[in-house]
């Protein structure tokens, strides 16, 4: 067979498998478990992508191993466009700044689809703490280095932390717990003296006053929670940090197919129901494009690659 006739071949076979799709269920992999945030915004797109491609969506809760058991079904999977990978923050940003030899490259072997949701990460207080604002606590920090202590549930909220001090110039020692719910409970038990989480894992303690937000790290104030100052409103204009989850394809995909899942994603993202889905976790849809996700992706990358240069963390 000569380089031409199988160019052809080639080319043919990915044009009707393009026209043909998709012809058989489709499998959306979650490194999480069920129940997470990701994992509900994955089912709702679920069904509401089945609905518009007429096939059965399949959600398959991949967790563990730091996201890498997931990432590799996906990835050992063809890349027709059944398999999706409905990534985190975790998977597709900060493992780059927190492994020495990732076994995987979120850029480079994935293509972007869309993005589904970001939550502004909130820094909370104890309600009794004598933190009224961001500045008391800072201006506290910075009388008592080394004295504070802040929660965090992952190391993604860790990195929050690190992020905060660095830009405020504190320093405040990191107390791990199991999942943002654990650290923010362990704020309103008083066990520590703050800690980062996001919007939906904090709202519910601060709207029954167990718990005290000082700020939401985005540019604007989040609607679930209309009383607590913005970061630009805190004055850290630069403190915007987010948790988000986003569809990905293996990047040898076939372009029209790629096309034509984001089509689906982009139709769902504009559905007057997703709208009211999002509102119970006071966020919204995300509307932004493939490529609007893939510039963010690479944006948070350097994020958090240069907090841990900064912040000296040792690589695993």
């Amino acid at each position: 067979m000569t380089a031409a006739l199988a160019t052809t071949l080639t080319l043919a076979a990915g044009g009707a498998l393009a026209d043909d799709y998709p012809s058989k269920p489709i499998r959306f992999v979650i490194p999480f478990g069920p129940g997470s945030g990701t994992d509900t915004s994955a089912r709702y797109y679920a069904q509401k992508v089945s609905e518009l491609a007429g096939v059965p969506v399949v959600v398959d809760n991949r967790p563990g191993g730091n996201g890498f058991i997931a990432v590799r079904a996906v990835l050992d999977a063809p890349a027709d466009g059944y398999t999706l990978f409905i990534g985190s923050n975790s998977t597709l940003a900060t493992n780059t700044a927190l492994f020495r030899q990732l076994p995987y490259d979120p850029i480079k072997d994935f293509k972007p689809i869309a993005l589904l949701l970001k939550t502004p990460g909130v820094l909370s207080v104890p309600a009794d703490s004598g933190f009224k604002t961001v500045q008391d606590l800072v201006e506290h920090a910075k009388r008592n280095p080394g004295k504070l202590n802040f929660a965090a549930g992952s190391a993604g909220y860790q990195l929050m932390g690190e992020y905060f001090s660095q830009i405020n110039g504190i320093q405040a020692s990191h107390i791990p717990f199991k999942g943002a719910g654990e650290a923010v409970t362990a704020v309103a038990s008083g066990t520590v003296d703050y800690a980062f989480a996001e919007v939906t894992s904090s709202q519910a303690l601060v709207q029954s006053g167990k718990i005290r937000a000082l700020v939401v790290a985005d540019e604007g104030r989040a609607a679930s929670l209309p009383d607590v100052p913005s970061a630009d409103e805190a004055g850290m204009p630069d403190f915007k940090v987010y948790t988000w989850a986003a569809a990905m394809v293996n990047a040898n995909t076939p372009e029209d197919v790629v096309r034509t899942i984001e089509g689906y994603f982009h139709d769902v993202a504009r559905l007057p129901e997703t709208e009211v889905f999002f509102e119970q976790f006071g966020q919204k849809p995300q509307l932004g494009s493939a490529r609007d996700l893939g510039d963010f992706n690479v944006q948070e990358i350097e994020l958090w690659n240069r907090i841990v240069n900064l912040a000296n963390i040792e690589k695993q």
